[in-house]
């Protein structure tokens, strides 16, 4: 039986290495430089998040790659208590240029996330690959 972990500790987790294509390849870049990338439609002018060429809304593939300052409030959340690594949560960001990310929360026990409160994109190392975005609160 393990140990009961501190329900006020901050919460962290190992991220597996995410898939790096021709598509995201560019957002990860910036990712080792520590700058958050999110895509905007040329046509329609909608943020979008997951990057990828096409855009969700209108179809057009004028896309243009845009630095976001990462902020933005929480949605949803789920925490995780079964876990080998300790409590863990995850859920939706709306970020302010509107796009909803779905991603980790850190540095921030369990029972410190509220929905509405305002996070911040940070860069956590993964698993042998580039850094993932996660947020924590701002």
């Amino acid at each position: 039986m393990s140990e009961p972990r501190d329900p006020n500790a901050a919460m962290t987790r190992p991220i597996p290495a995410p898939v790096v294509n021709v598509e995201t390849q560019a957002f990860w870049d910036a990712a080792k430089e520590g700058r958050f990338l999110i895509k905007r439609c040329v046509d329609c002018q909608k943020a979008h998040w997951y990057p990828r060429a096409i855009c969700p809304f209108c179809a057009s593939s004028e896309t243009v790659w845009e630095e976001s300052p990462g902020e933005g409030v929480i949605y949803t959340y789920s925490v995780m208590h079964r876990s080998p690594t300790g409590p863990y949560a995850i859920g939706y960001v709306t970020l302010d240029e509107g796009p909803a990310v779905l991603t980790n929360f850190v540095d921030v026990a369990p029972n410190g996330l509220a929905i509405g409160m305002k996070v911040r994109v940070k860069f956590q190392p993964t698993e042998g690959g580039p850094p993932a975005p996660v947020f924590a609160p701002a």
